[in-house]
């Protein structure tokens, strides 16, 4: 790299007045010509750095050694023994032999470059390769990757391509068997779809070759290490404090709640957050397709769905698993995400002694939400009238909680919706808060604020039934409202 960064200076143009050959060359006549060859020949170089598609041949020489060492490596290190070395013996042993390497190639490299050079290769042996760095990057929430030369990350709500690539597609699938492997599933012609995590709890999904066309697709939610608390969203503008403290209140009252939204607008964020407000005492059995909740109570119970073997058996789905959890006997149940038949089983659960269970969904507005639950329970082939369902649907959810992922990147609660009851054949709802958007600034950046509706919700008394610190007599809702 650094020699293209010299490519531009012999682009400049001498100044009129002083020709530099002729101060090295004492006779006259030669000198035009000598002055004319080179300004006529410079500007040819300077093309070189117009892009940084330009940088790649060079990235693309370091990636090729790099998987030249990591092949060397294999060959010279002991496998047997790798697995009795610590992580710390390991990088020593695999920094050593990148230095007899660096140097039978008569390799340039100062000690800085040797260290990140010794560390790429330890992450292609026992990482993810050259996403490895964009795994220990806090500021990115998404790793998407479409085929081996094309990797994009989120950072705060914008997509940005990085220079990062993999080798060819056979080293994209590499790194793609390795995550899978890691928590028992596969993935390959016969089945080319797979969701899976990776140890640190981020989310995994990839799709390959039949159904991905230009090379492995992967797409990464990354865990976060810190889990965002109620305060946290506060403090980032995502609620103000007066419906964090509603729904606080709520989930300790063991009010059954819902949030809804669509993809990558903070659903799993907000589960976690609300779910501080569950009592140490209770035990809670979680049901996830991939394990991602990060929840703090020391009673919880993990269970993960399971996808079928090669011969098409053995598939464990969430709903026997929702059957299972409530045999162990859960306080609450909480639910991932809600995809299909196992609706109807979580609507039993919260139904028959399991009030504040939560679970999410896939819905654009709480009205939405209520209809996707509709279309999954009939999914389970269940003969159940309309107005059975939603009479089912009333009295076991307490709350729909909204949210969005705005067009400048921000996440933030649009809606707390109540759910009230059955009027005819309608399930009856009502807003206690909602998010009204006002303007967009000239840079994206998208004000509103939240307000309250002047409703008073009817889990307020459930509250105050339970002695919960929230001051139930004097709520006005009609008095919340903050800009943002």
């Amino acid at each position: 790299m650094g020699r293209f960064s010299l490519a531009p200076k012999p682009a400049a143009k001498p100044e009129p007045d002083v020709p530099p050959v002729a101060a090295a060359a004492p006779a006259p006549a030669p000198a035009p010509e000598s002055v004319a060859t080179p300004v006529a020949a410079a500007p040819e170089p300077a093309p070189k750095p117009k892009s940084a598609a330009q940088a790649a041949p060079p990235q693309g020489g370091a990636l090729d050694m790099r998987l030249r060492l990591h092949a060397r490596l294999i060959d010279e290190l002991d496998l047997a023994k790798l697995d009795k070395l610590s992580e710390s013996e390991l990088r020593r042993e695999v920094m050593k032999l990148t230095a007899d390497f660096a140097r039978a190639e008569r390799m340039a490299l100062n000690t800085t470059d040797l260290q990140e050079l010794g560390a790429s290769i330890y992450d292609e042996m026992v990482g993810l390769g050259p996403i490895e760095p964009l795994l220990k990057d806090d500021s990115i929430n998404d790793i998407l990757i479409n085929g081996p030369f094309q990797v994009y990350v989120e950072r705060r709500g914008e997509l940005e391509l990085t220079p990062v690539h993999f080798r060819d597609n056979d080293h994209l699938l590499r790194i793609v068997n390795r995550i899978v492997a890691g928590v028992g599933r596969r993935i390959d012609e016969s089945q080319p779809m797979v969701d899976a995590r990776l140890p640190d709890g981020s989310r995994v999904n990839a799709a390959i070759n039949p159904i991905a066309i230009d090379g492995a697709a992967v797409s990464i939610r990354k865990f976060s290490k810190k889990p965002l608390t109620l305060e946290k969203l506060v403090e980032v503008g995502a609620m103000p404090q007066a419906v964090a403290d509603f729904l606080y209140g709520a989930v300790r009252a063991r009010v059954s709640t819902v949030i809804s939204g669509g993809t990558g607008s903070g659903k799993t964020t907000l589960l976690n957050a609300l779910s501080a407000a569950i009592s140490e005492g209770e035990r809670l059995i979680t049901i996830e397709d991939a394990a991602e909740l990060q929840l703090q109570q020391p009673h919880v119970v993990r269970m993960e769905t399971r996808p079928p073997n090669i011969e098409g058996k053995g598939e464990i789905r969430q709903r026997e698993l929702v059957k299972n959890a409530l045999r162990m006997r859960p306080d609450r149940v909480i639910l991932g995400e809600v995809r299909a038949e196992e609706a109807f089983d979580m609507l039993q659960a919260m139904n028959t002694g399991h009030e504040g269970s939560m679970a999410t969904i896939h819905a654009n507005n709480p009205r939405e939400a209520i209809g996707r639950l509709e279309q999954m329970i009939a999914m389970g082939g269940m003969n159940i009238s309309p107005d059975a369902m939603r009479q089912g649907i009333a009295s076991a959810i307490g709350l729909i909680v909204q949210a969005m992922r705005l067009p400048d990147g921000k996440r933030k609660l649009t809606h707390v919706t109540e759910i009230v009851g059955m009027e005819g054949n309608v399930v009856q709802m009502q807003d206690i808060f909602t998010f009204n958007r006002t303007h967009t600034a000239p840079d994206g950046t998208v004000h509103g604020e939240f307000r309250a509706t002047g409703l008073r919700p009817r889990c307020l008394d459930e509250m105050t039934r339970r002695g919960l610190p929230y001051d139930t007599a004097n709520f006005d809702p009609s008095k919340v409202l903050l800009s943002c």
